[in-house]
Parts: C-alpha cells; structure tokens; sequence
C-alpha cells in the first residue's frame, strides 16, 4: 500500500485519525516515535517559530525547504497546511500543489479564508468553490493522487450563522472534488452531527477545550481530530516558565 492509498484509508476508518501537527523533524520525530499513524504541519507553529505571523506572511519556499526536511525523516505520511495556497493566482497555488506532491506529501489543506493587512476575510464560497475544481481538474489531468482537505472558518473566525453557512459550503466545496472537510472551531455535538449528516465526505475538527470525547466524537462520525497550533504552544509556554524559573531562583536547579 502506498502512502496515499494509506492516508485515505486512514480518512475513512471507523477509529478516528488524531493527526500529529509538527512544525520541524524533531516535532515529527517525537510524533511518530508515538505511534502517531499520519503527521499534518502547523502553518502558525512553523510561522512562529521563525519569527512569523501566520496567515502566509512566511514564503512558500521556506516551507517547501521544512516540508522537505520532514518527508526525508519520517516514515508516516505526511499532509501539509497551504493556508489558501500562498498566492492568489490559482495555478500558482497548483504548482505549489504539485511541488509539495513531488516531494511526496499526501495530503493539503486549504482555507477558504485570506489575511489582507492583517485581518482574515472570508472567500467568496463560489470563488473558492472555483479554485477548488480547478485545482482537482488540473491534478486529475496530471495524474496526480493528493488528498485535498478544504477548510472553512465560519467557527473559528466566529461569523454569524455559522452552522448553516458551514453547511452550504461543505456542501458546495464536496460538489466540486474534495476528499475531505476540515471545520477548526466546531464543538457543539449538535452542530457536529449536522455537518457530518450532509456530506458524504470524512469531516475533520480540531482540538479545543470544549471538545466532546473522543467516543461522543466517534458516535457523530467525526473521522479526524488536527491539534492545530495547542501542543506548540503549550510548550513555548513551559520553556518561558522554565527561563522565568531559572532566572527568579537564580540557579539552574530546576533544569535537573
């Protein structure tokens, strides 16, 4: 079994996929070591930890040269974020595709929202709707197999109507070639379950405090939890606590 036919088994399996998000080696690494079974990167921890604001200000070169660092060391597959495909031309963000497919990436995942001086706006639904069959024409025409996980951040940039608009476009966005759905934000079981019940397509969330578990989760159909940018955090934190302990105690006692 290839990677990719890997990866799309692992999309639709009755366990759900809890997705390694990794932002260098080391991150995947520790990952797989885990048991860990499909490794996805963090577009803000990558652009953080190079001194970066998300939302595409690091260069898509830059993360083609990480990306490439990650495949070369890890065994599992590996799905990575192009946020909206890092240029506003869509066959620029199909090469960019192709690039990360030829390095051996499995999988993407692009957003339907953009960051202009700052703020994220939401795309059009019909315009990203065009982009994305662009995008699986074009691929299906090269013959190349990638799973394409589309994104949409009405829960998590907190707009109104946000169930019945996520819908529409889960919707839409399947209608046009999609191998998944990725809705960061949601954890409302009622509004899982509605989201999961009109599409056929595998539905990804991503960790958050209120999460229901992972059974509750299961029950809805959920096929696949990201951990975003939290475990990068989470530890940027206890590295500054650990300085803050070092300096106040005076003493690197608390180091062993």
């Amino acid at each position: 079994m290839t990677k990719i036919e890997n990866f799309r088994k692992l999309n639709q399996s009755n366990d759900i996929l809890h997705i390694g998000n990794v932002w260098n080696v080391k991150s995947a690494l520790i990952f797989e070591k885990q048991n860990y079974k499909a490794l996805g990167t963090s577009s803000f921890a990558i652009a953080n930890s190079l001194g970066f604001k998300d939302g595409e200000e690091l260069s898509f070169e830059t993360l083609l040269t990480i990306v490439k660092q990650i495949i070369s060391k890890v065994n599992i597959p590996l799905s990575v974020d192009i946020e909206a495909g890092y240029s506003r031309d869509t066959n620029q963000i199909i090469e960019n595709i192709i690039s990360l497919y030829e390095i051996g990436v499995v999988g993407i995942n692009i957003e339907d929202s953009i960051v202009i001086n700052g703020d994220r706006v939401i795309l059009d639904k019909n315009d990203f709707a065009t982009i994305l069959k662009n995008i699986k024409r074009v691929l299906e025409e090269k013959g190349i197999d990638i799973f394409i996980n589309a994104r949409t951040d009405y829960f998590i940039m907190g707009l109104d109507n946000p169930l019945e608009e996520t819908i529409k476009r889960v919707k839409l966005y399947e209608q046009n070639g999609v191998d998944g759905i990725f809705v960061p934000c949601m954890v409302d079981i009622g509004d899982i379950k509605e989201v999961v019940k009109y599409t056929t397509l595998p539905v990804n969330i991503m960790t958050m405090p209120n999460l229901p578990s992972f059974d509750s989760l299961e029950q809805a159909g959920i096929k696949r939890i990201s951990q975003g940018a939290f475990i990068y955090n989470s530890l940027m934190e206890s590295f500054e606590n650990k300085l803050e302990t070092i300096n106040n105690d005076n003493s690197f006692k608390s180091l062993f």
